[in-house]
């Protein structure tokens, strides 16, 4: 039986994959190509919610379910109010992004979906063959998004944080939420001297997003952010009696580990899987969208895949950020306050977007006026 060949197969119809495969089928270069995207079962459940921050209109924005102006961080002892403008905070559910995604690559007469789980990869001197469980497949080049084991992670890595959560998506009999203000960070309800904090998308005054975080090297149990939902909707909120409508729960891994390592001339890593996720935030929604766009550019100029999806000096302030969070976990509260208390929103989410100037860069980091970070600080700029 001949094997089916593709130009491009991307392997995982997650948030990376999908946004590269959508970036391919936009642009008109690559109507003569054959491309395959594979993943495992259709995506019908919203099993997770991006947020992110964007100037002006998007190309989301008919997807968006809510957004936000203002928001309010809950930090050392203390609260600080956040004006985004020219920046608004966007809520978008995965389904939505799904159903969009899928139903437009459907229609491309040179995009193949197919839902079987990729086995392995081998790759050839020209080609990749892509091995399921019962076919076999080939392209010229593969862009995956699998991701290696927490353990390799943690193992070759000089640090690695996890951003875990759980969230729930709550109704509330009263009104208890404003829905035009939205809590990024509130630590007044964190786990003991852990950077754990609440998180909260209001979307209609008795509907909200309610999800603790963590950012810390190791995992909790499920019932262990159960017990702080709870603690924060009936302590806080003053809520007692409200429903469940949906359940998201998440582990993203913010690391220094190299996965440029992991990739060859014909087997491309996206996502997470290629270092997409930024260290130091666990955003990667539209930083995903900036990646595929740049790799589609970098195929019609005919350069390597990853040319200019990094910019050095921001994986040198990512890693040290893990630096000091890794070990002084103690210090996230601090160190977050003072982000966002003593610098202009709009700078600090240029230097978030890594769009920043270094004088900026220079000027976010010295607000920071921790001996701790400024140690670690001086012990990474050396590798400038």
């Amino acid at each position: 039986m001949s094997i089916s060949k593709f130009n491009i197969a991307i392997v995982g119809g997650g948030v990376s994959g999908l946004h590269l495969a959508l970036a391919l089928n936009q642009d008109s270069y690559f109507k003569d190509y054959s491309i395959v995207l594979f993943e495992k079962s259709p995506k019908n459940e919203n099993d997770k919610t991006w947020s992110f921050w964007e100037e002006g209109n998007g190309n989301w924005d008919k997807l968006i379910s809510k957004q936000w102006k203002t928001a309010k961080i809950f930090a050392q002892n203390k609260e600080v109010n956040l004006t985004l403008a020219p920046y608004t905070y966007k809520m978008l559910r995965s389904i939505d992004f799904y159903n969009y995604a899928y139903t437009a690559l459907s229609r491309a007469k040179h995009i193949k979906i197919i839902y079987e789980e990729i086995i392995d990869l081998k790759e050839k001197s020209n080609s990749v063959n892509i091995q399921t469980a019962s076919v076999e497949y080939e392209a010229d080049l593969v862009f995956n998004s699998k991701l290696p084991n927490f353990e390799e992670l943690q193992k070759e890595a000089d640090y690695t944080l996890l951003q875990h959560f759980k969230g729930w998506f709550i109704e509330t009999k009263e009104d208890v939420f404003n829905p035009d203000e939205f809590s990024m960070m509130d630590y007044r309800f964190k786990d003991r001297n852990s950077t754990s904090f609440m998180y909260v998308l209001p979307t209609h005054t008795n509907k909200a997003l309610v999800e603790f975080t963590y950012f810390t090297p190791e995992l909790v149990s499920k019932s262990h952010y159960d017990s702080f939902l709870k603690k924060y909707i009936q302590q806080h909120l003053k809520v007692k009696d409200f429903k469940i409508l949906e359940q998201e729960y998440g582990i993203i891994p913010m690391t220094t580990y190299p996965f440029a390592k992991n990739n060859t001339k014909n087997i491309i890593h996206i996502g997470t899987a290629g270092g997409w996720v930024k260290a130091s935030s666990g955003y990667s929604f539209k930083i995903a969208e900036k990646k595929a766009n740049q790799i589609t550019l970098n195929l019609k100029q005919n350069l390597p895949a990853t040319q200019y999806l990094f910019q050095k000096k921001y994986s040198h302030y990512d890693s040290l950020f893990l630096d000091v969070l890794y070990h002084n976990n103690s210090l996230g509260e601090k160190v977050f306050y003072k982000l966002y208390a003593k610098n202009k929103t709009k700078t600090l989410l240029r230097f978030l977007d890594e769009e920043s100037s270094f004088t900026e860069d220079l000027s976010i980091i010295s607000s920071l006026t921790s001996f701790k970070f400024i140690r670690a600080f001086f012990k990474h700029i050396s590798k400038f």
